[in-house]
């Protein structure tokens, strides 16, 4: 039944539409949720194209099958053809009485957990610890496959995270010949996958398609080119250098010795030895017949090499573009390996304790139950993130701007934290956490002469003018009486009862 299909097809996407509009409204709270309304969005707007691909195949209608049911709908017997339509529609639940019927009104409707549920379950599957749902990128096991590459050299994690996409690096030579191994080639192919993956599971609704076909576009150009970083051909001296894929493919193939030189000069001379020409006449000496068949395995050795390079260079390239578009998650997981490695075990544990708490999305009473999903639900409209009074809702934006709650106030003493208006900023000068601080710096006293002070430069200077000050006027104190001895020595009466009481005076 075309005409219902085509019904279906309709009502589909407009309740996938709604859906769609649904999700974009509700800001997420944190990245987790960011990342499960993306792919929730991007299921659908897949799901959308396919259904319009079904709804043009229906309108164009090639066999002519939509025109044959309206005609059959329109004349003849109408009652006829509405019980032949009834009789099918019993004899297919007859067949399938467990069928159960899709709700399309429920079927696209934001879901809410309920109590013990965790929210974005597809999400915590889809990425590892170390990726933190996508922002710092998880490269120790492809680290370790690139320190067991034949003829590289040794790297850190963190050294490797800057230099993963270089190939043609002075710094970490990679000869020609090592690239051509199965095992490097294995492993450009997991690190360009991994990226590939990394980036599809982080922006799924970026057209990324179109982005890998620009990657291969600009790599046929740079083939076309011969402007390959690494793989440029060299062009042989002269008709005795045999084809450059032979030996490491960076020097001169010398066929006659089965020897490559990387020196012109040092061939020219090669060519006038004894050994060379002793070579070459061997070689001669073995016919016609033998010299065409190593020109045919020479020529599908080199034919396949170049397949192989192609290959290779694929790979190296679009793994230099990716990088390119992770630069910003390239950066954060080198911040992070660092920070990392500074911590100790508990810090590292009440982290990972932390982001599981997190994980655990809390329920309202609102949403628990059968009825989760019910449209009575009333929701809070507050996209100017204004604070929320004593009953729930937002303050009015009038009140908002009389106390300035949107300029912020850093305190450097306090940890960098940021209290909204001048009325808790002025408060904060008595309260726990700025004393704290101020104790972290050594000062312990007087701690009301620095209201308004909040950087710690600041703070420390200031203290120490005041210890100078305190310590000036100690010394003048105890310098007010002077006293004199027998041989007519003035001193300070501290000094001078000191000397009485060792009998010096």
């Amino acid at each position: 039944m075309l005409l219902e299909d085509q019904r279906f097809i309709h009502e589909d996407l407009e309740r996938l539409e709604q859906g769609i509009a649904d999700r974009v409204a509700e800001e997420p709270r944190n990245l987790r949720e960011r990342l499960t309304r993306d792919h929730q969005v991007a299921g659908f707007l897949s799901r959308i194209e396919e259904q319009s691909r079904r709804l043009l195949d229906i309108y164009q209608d090639v066999e002519g099958l939509r025109v044959k049911e309206v005609q059959s709908i329109s004349t003849g017997d109408t009652f006829e053809e509405f019980y032949k339509r009834l009789e099918e529609i019993k004899d297919f639940h007859k067949r399938y009485p467990n069928e159960p019927v899709e709700n399309l009104e429920r079927a696209y409707k934001r879901r809410h957990p309920v109590e013990g549920e965790l929210m974005g379950s597809e999400i915590e599957s889809m990425f590892t610890g170390e990726e933190a749902y996508g922002q710092f990128l998880d490269l120790t096991r492809l680290h370790e496959d690139y320190l067991n590459l034949p003829g590289i050299k040794r790297l850190t994690y963190i050294q490797y995270l800057d230099f993963f996409d270089i190939f043609t690096s002075p710094q970490l030579p990679i000869k020609r010949a090592n690239k051509l191994s199965d095992k490097y080639f294995q492993y450009v192919g997991d690190l360009a996958g991994y990226l590939e993956s990394f980036i599809k599971r982080v922006r799924p609704l970026e057209d990324l398609d179109k982005l890998f076909i620009q990657f291969d576009n600009e790599f046929e150009r740079q083939m076309q080119a011969n402007d390959i970083p690494g793989w440029a051909e060299d062009v042989p001296v002269n008709g005795n250098a045999g084809p450059k894929t032979e030996g490491s493919g960076e020097g001169i193939w010398c066929a006659d010795c089965g020897k490559e030189f990387k020196n012109e000069n040092v061939y020219r001379s090669h060519l006038t030895g004894k050994k060379h020409i002793r070579a070459a006449e061997v070689r001669k000496a073995n016919g016609s017949s033998d010299h065409s068949e190593t020109r045919r395995t020479n020529a599908v050795d080199t034919s396949m090499n170049r397949l192989k390079e192609r290959a290779v260079a694929e790979r190296e390239h679009r793994i230099r573009y990716l990088a390119k578009a992770l630069q910003h998650e390239r950066h954060a997981t080198r911040v992070n390996v660092e920070r990392k490695q500074g911590m100790t075990e508990r810090e590292r544990q009440m982290e990972i304790e932390a982001l599981m708490a997190d994980s655990e999305t809390p329920v309202s009473g609102a949403h628990r139950g059968d009825e989760s999903d019910s449209d009575g639900d009333e929701r809070i409209y507050n996209p100017l993130k204004l604070p929320l009074a004593w009953d729930g809702k937002p303050i009015p934006y009038w009140l908002y701007k009389l106390h300035g709650l949107g300029v912020e106030f850093p305190c450097e003493v306090c940890g960098n934290f940021v209290y909204m208006g001048r009325r808790a900023f002025d408060k904060h000068f008595s309260e726990a956490r700025h004393i704290y601080g101020l104790k972290c710096l050594g000062i312990t006293q007087q701690t009301n002469l620095f209201r308004e002070i909040t950087k710690i430069d600041d703070a420390i200077r200031l203290w120490e003018k005041l210890e100078q000050d305190r310590k000036k006027e100690r010394d003048g104190r105890e310098n007010v009486v002077q006293m004199e001895d027998a041989e007519g020595n003035v001193m300070p009466e501290r000094i001078y009862l000191d000397l009485q009481k060792q009998g010096i005076l």
